[in-house]
């Protein structure tokens, strides 16, 4: 593939963070395997006249006591990519995304006034890979018309006799990395999912660093960035949230489909309504559900198209990026609204 706007690997990133001058860069912790993670922040934080954490605050019967946000208050946005190291789609689109708002174009050359302009009136917090360890695993810079067992192998990696670590059973073993042979990029060099840690003793740095700048940062809208292979785009129901965050969400999900079919691009509009915990035996409580819960946002799982050669929808690298740039556009619209 003969992309320049897909930038994806680890130097690409450092060299673009040393780029930045209209936001400020910092290193936000350091993996498992010493990797530097990297948060660019646009907009100066609010005080929101904090007296308490998020928990304690709804203990309390009012979250204001946690952060108190008034109509002058600027949302706050916190987009992260690269949970999974080698889903490369969220860091290729959030470092498009720096690059327009650094120089009002993306690396395509397109440009996108609207979001730059939005993007002025926010908080914004851009998370490039959030799991460099897995992205160092990764030994190709796309994924795109790689073979869906190539593409399992680089994701979950194998077990001890060789044979390919396949979804869902990847998770039934945590942390995973002595039972398996080749440690796929799901993992940090620990071999923890950071969709599946232990949240309430986190075992991974890289988990406790993101769940320590959602309750910090009070975001009002957090989107994680994955890769859903060959599926048309999609909001994967999230477990254990309250039923107005749920009916914000479904609301942004309507909206995207709306925006997704205009442009002509294939979503599945799934039911963040009400998921039904009661129907499943053991409901997931993973990242997305815990970012809530130390900070009251909305919080959702984005699942992209990967473009792989294999069965099912198959984007081009094009329309991987167009996809997340309609999603970052609905996102400013819908904090702009609501």
């Amino acid at each position: 593939m003969d992309a320049t706007f897909w930038k994806s690997s680890l130097a690409e990133i450092e060299d673009a963070m040393g780029q930045v001058r209209l936001g400020k860069t910092r290193v936000l912790a350091t993996s498992a395997g010493g990797r530097e993670i990297y948060v660019v922040e646009y907009g100066e934080k609010d005080d929101f006249s904090r007296k308490a954490n998020y928990s304690s605050a709804c203990g309390a019967g009012n979250p204001e006591h946690y952060a108190r946000k008034g109509k002058e208050s600027k949302p706050v946005l916190l987009f992260v990519g690269g949970v999974h190291g080698g889903e490369l789609e969220g860091i290729v689109a959030v470092m498009n995304l720096i690059r327009l708002l650094e120089t009002g174009e993306d690396y395509r050359g397109k440009r996108n006034d609207y979001i730059r302009e939005r993007a002025r009136q926010c908080r914004l917090l851009l998370i490039p890979c959030m799991n460099p360890d897995g992205r160092a695993r990764l030994p190709t810079d796309t994924l795109i018309d790689v073979p869906y067992e190539k593409f399992v192998y680089y994701m979950q990696g194998t077990w001890k006799d060789g044979t390919l670590c396949s979804w869902p059973d990847c998770k039934a073993v945590h942390p995973i990395k002595d039972a398996s042979d080749y440690l796929g990029s799901y993992f940090n060099d620990d071999g923890v999912n950071l969709m599946h840690d232990n949240f309430f003793a986190p075992m991974a740095r890289e988990t406790s660093a993101l769940l320590g700048v959602a309750d910090v940062e009070a975001p009002d809208f957090t989107v994680q960035f994955h890769g859903g292979a060959n599926s048309e785009i999609h909001l994967y129901p999230i477990y254990f949230l309250p039923q107005y965050v749920l009916q914000k969400q479904q609301a942004f999900n309507l909206q995207l489909a709306d925006a997704y079919a205009k442009r002509g691009l294939p979503f599945t509009l799934t039911n963040q309504l009400a998921p039904d915990a009661g129907t499943i035996s053991s409901p997931p409580f993973n990242l997305t559900s815990a970012i809530h819960h130390v900070c009251g946002g909305m919080s959702l799982t984005f699942e992209s198209n990967m473009g792989l050669a294999a069965p099912g929808i198959k984007l081009t690298a094009d329309e991987i990026l167009d996809s997340h740039f309609v999603l970052f556009e609905q996102a400013f619209r819908f904090m702009h609204a609501n």
